[in-house]
């Protein structure tokens, strides 16, 4: 489609309040830009299928964001801060009930037919940041630096530290708090006026309206909704598409009152759904997994309608638009280096294997877009922008680049740290966007450069970190792999992972291919202290349907061949993943042993990871800590092994 025809396609599904089909959009589109189109309609259900901005019904027929969240009823529990200050932070609360293009701050609340009045409030960012956490807790600083211009200035003056107060817009309740004898533990009942606009009525609930079984049935459709959601999306490109399809899945039942608020159910009453770490995002997930690893680039930012020149980009693993693609043309005049192939070097590095027709394909057009930018092209103008654009393309070439190499490196790549192309390809989605943005003749103003600035400075730190990571991994797989020339030295033995799911604990071992998995469940209870609690052993892919247990007598050597991957779960709440890494030669007597890991393992009254991360945030700075002798970090590879060796305690 074309930016028109895309224009187009976004404004009816912001108006569109009942289902359609793909012959009724088609008809809009044309209606706005007639030019002839014979792929049109594929490219319609195409998009709207690939970027997941509406909800499909089958048939070609799907209901936008609008239609199914206008008119909806949530509820908003006011905190003790907000009664005590008279105000009401709207932060994340409206998820997904309104637009998603706006920002908190620009939502409209009633009472009684008439808007409330807003207030600033002033106050330490970290007690404004878990309004905002259901966007993903590592954007909460950027909802509070966006609330308002003074905020970015001051997270912008030091982007590894946070602001020592901050002001945000606030919801003015005094008077609705003393008008309604509003007290703890009272709700408001919240209907969606106006999705695309943000618009919202508030009522008051009493705390004894409902009693607790009559929102039963909201927790099962909720927890059903999120279950599907991740079956159909994955870990999604945001927490909020996440939580729009958990609503959607969730079916009508949790569009209506009865209920309670997200927050409290995702982190007070579910241990089947948690927080999970996913590259250098979160999202919400299955407690206890850990977020499946991907392999290659292509990700969220993957273009469904691709054109010629983007389908060769593509290929050759560079997942972006020709607007990127012209960002670099722009670098080019601003670095006074015009040469083809230089170009060609930065925007597809040799590591990808560009050549031939594409190649041919893909210099034409860039000098047909350097003689339309070249004659107008002004350097000075440029200035501002200029350095910016150069260094974030630098860096985009860098990750473009290590993707490439890792691609074509040693062995199947399960050496690579966990989520190493999910980090890689969030840091060039990013980075991506910002080429894009920075493809115009006007630099964006001055305070919007800063903010880009830092966050290429961060974005470098990041990938920085991660190729140590990758040097190390590679060394210590190399060093492994080293005897393969020589398998007379010793016994076939396999290097092994087990990481604790739904937490950052691993600990690499080394074991005889003839270990069996029913020995491995004593390994593991001693790995993290447990006693009496027997395992299941399944393939990583049980989620999906696609197979079932493992026997007790199969050994390492005999797993090998069938999986690289598979999980152990003790319980219901424990579910360990065990990954064989690569193939290791024993010197003669040599024992079982611990040779990496990272993190102490849980303490024995802890019950999941989800009480688990709790316990870990009670015990952070400024909590009341109840377990002053117990550090998270303290793993000692010493006493993991003697641990081992006693068994299970």
């Amino acid at each position: 489609m074309t930016v028109n025809q895309e224009d187009a396609l976004y404004e009816f599904l912001e108006n569109a309040s009942e289902p359609f089909s793909l012959e009724e959009v088609h008809s809009f589109i044309r209606v706005i830009e007639p030019r002839r189109n014979n792929r049109l309609n594929t490219e319609i259900a195409s998009f709207i299928d690939t970027r997941r901005i509406a909800f499909p019904l089958g048939g070609k027929r799907w209901v936008s964001r609008r239609g199914c969240f206008e008119p909806a009823r949530f509820v908003i529990a006011p905190t003790r801060l907000e009664l005590v200050n008279g105000i009401l932070i709207p932060g994340h609360r409206c998820l997904p009930f309104a637009n998603p293009v706006l920002l908190p701050q620009e939502y409209t609340f009633r009472w009684k037919g008439k808007a409330i009045p807003r207030t600033t409030t002033e106050g330490d960012p970290e007690d404004f940041y878990p309004f905002y956490t259901l966007f993903g807790e590592e954007y909460a600083p950027q909802y509070v630096a966006k609330d308002n211009p003074g905020n970015e200035v001051l997270f912008n003056g030091d982007p590894y530290e946070d602001p020592a107060e901050v002001s945000i817009h606030t919801l003015d309740m005094r008077g609705i708090f003393r008008e309604s004898s509003f007290v703890p533990g009272d709700l408001f009942a919240v209907s969606t006026v106006n999705w695309k606009e943000g618009i919202f009525e508030l009522e008051k609930l009493g705390k004894d309206t409902w009693k607790p079984e009559e929102t039963e049935e909201w927790f099962r459709a909720a927890g059903e909704g999120f279950l599907q959601s991740f079956k159909y999306l994955g870990p999604g490109a945001s927490t909020e598409e996440q939580i729009a399809f958990a609503y959607w899945f969730g079916g009508e039942r949790m569009r209506r009152l009865p209920a309670c608020t997200l927050e409290e159910f995702l982190y007070e009453k579910t241990d089947r759904i948690e927080t999970a770490p996913y590259g250098i995002e979160t999202r919400f997930w299955y407690a206890g997994r850990d977020i499946p690893d991907r392999k290659d680039l292509e990700g969220v930012r993957s273009l469904p309608d691709r054109t010629v020149i983007e389908e060769i980009l593509y290929r050759r693993g560079a997942p972006i638009s020709e607007f990127v693609v012209q960002s670099y043309v722009r670098d080019a005049l601003y670095r006074n280096d015009t040469d083809i192939d230089r170009i060609l070097e930065r925007l597809i590095p040799r590591s990808a294997g560009l050549d031939g027709r594409d190649r041919e394909y893909l210099a034409d057009y860039i000098r047909e877009v350097l003689d339309e930018f070249g004659r107008d092209y002004s350097h000075f103008a440029d200035n501002a922008a200029g350095s910016l654009r150069q260094g974030m393309g630098e860096l985009h070439t860098a990750v473009l680049d290590l993707a490439a190499k890792l691609q074509k490196s040693d062995g199947d790549g399960s050496w690579l740290p966990k989520h190493t192309f999910v980090v890689l390809s969030q840091i060039q989605g990013h980075a991506a966007s910002v080429l894009e943005d920075l493809d115009c003749d006007e630099a964006p103003p001055e305070q919007e450069l800063e903010a880009m600035y830092n966050s290429l400075d961060s974005m470098i730190d990041t990938f920085d970190d991660l190729k140590d990571l990758i040097d190390e991994a590679r060394g210590a797989f190399r060093k492994n792999n080293i005897t393969l020339l020589e398998p007379d030295r010793g016994s076939a033995w396999y290097t092994v992972q087990i990481s604790l799911g739904g937490t950052e604990i691993w600990r690499r071992l080394v074991l005889p291919h003839a270990y069996t998995l029913g020995e491995m469940e004593g390994l593991i209870q001693s790995l993290f202290g447990w006693n009496g609690e027997r395992g299941r052993f399944l393939s990583a892919a049980l989620s999906s349907g696609d197979s079932g247990e493992f026997k007790p007598d199969l050994t390492i050597g005999e797993l090998c061949g069938r999986v690289h991957e598979f999980l152990c779960e003790f319980g219901a709440k424990w579910t360990v993943k065990i990954m064989i890494l690569s193939r290791y030669f024993a010197k003669p007597g040599e024992r079982i042993s611990c040779v990496a890991g990272a993190g102490a393992a849980p303490p024995r009254f802890i019950d999941g990871p989800l009480r688990f991360r709790r316990f870990i945030s009670a015990q952070e700075p400024g909590a009341e800590r109840r377990h002053q002798d117990y550090d998270p970090d303290g793993f000692d590879i010493e006493s993991c092994n003697r641990d081992m060796n006693k068994g299970p305690s």
